[in-house]
């Protein structure tokens, strides 16, 4: 029998500061331990410590701010893998909540129609969300569908369950992939207020058109606080 292998000093004490940001007794903005009194308590060097709350900063759960000290960082999305925002949030440990803007019938979008394959002039579902977790603001979130496809999908609550698990619990459609334009625009003034960020604010929007299996289902436009979001993309030679 092998014997185990011993995790290393700064794992652990990773380890245990992520599961205080988890569980929440870290929250955003609170100051964590310095790095003498991590050593003090792991029983561990100073460059122990300073590892360890180096690879928590690098993880993007931590924020450093020289010469003041080390703090809980906003939550950050990673745009390499296709999930929901409430699927995103709860992975790392947060708390996400939605805020219905507004949810419509329209048929005045053809653009949006010939995206989904459906003749000029059909009735959509369309709805807006602001994104949150922590009552902070991440997001807002744009999403259209086939009113006669997805019909009184609107009447669901989307304040408390996601729309990808709405659409496969009650209608039976699973998102296989999704195409995605991304770009750097400008905070309009209704834009800024809901983001809380100043008006003229770098922003980062995403169009998706997501799909069920080879048919387009659900276009998005989602406007993102460009300091809560990362773009991760691996490169083969």
């Amino acid at each position: 029998m092998k014997p185990r292998k011993q995790i290393p000093a700064y794992r652990n004490i990773c380890e245990l500061l992520a599961r205080r940001i988890k569980s929440g007794e870290l929250r955003q903005g609170d100051a964590v331990s310095s790095e003498r009194d991590l050593a003090a308590e792991f029983g561990v060097s100073l460059m122990t410590a300073r590892h360890a709350l180096q690879v928590l900063t690098t993880e993007g759960l931590l924020s450093r701010r020289p010469s003041v000290g080390t703090y809980v960082a906003p939550a950050k999305i990673h745009f390499n893998k296709l999930a929901s925002f409430t699927e995103e949030m709860l992975a790392r440990g947060y708390k996400p909540e939605s805020r219905v803007l507004s949810a419509t019938l329209t048929s005045q979008n053809d653009e949006v129609c010939s995206k989904l394959c459906l003749p000029a002039g059909s009735n959509l579902n369309r709805m807006q969300r602001l994104r949150l977790t922590g009552g902070e603001p991440f997001s807002i979130e744009t999403c259209y569908l086939s009113a006669q496809r997805f019909d009184g999908i609107l009447a669901q609550d989307f304040e408390l369950k996601s729309l990808f698990s709405i659409i496969s619990e009650v209608y039976g459609v699973t998102i296989s992939y999704a195409d995605e334009e991304i770009d750097a625009t400008s905070a309009d003034p209704k834009t800024a207020r809901l983001l809380k960020v100043r008006p003229g604010s770098p922003i980062l929007r995403i169009r998706q058109l997501l799909y069920g299996s080879t048919t387009p289902i659900i276009y998005s436009t989602a406007l993102y606080r460009s300091d809560r979001h990362s773009l991760l993309v691996r490169r083969f030679r």
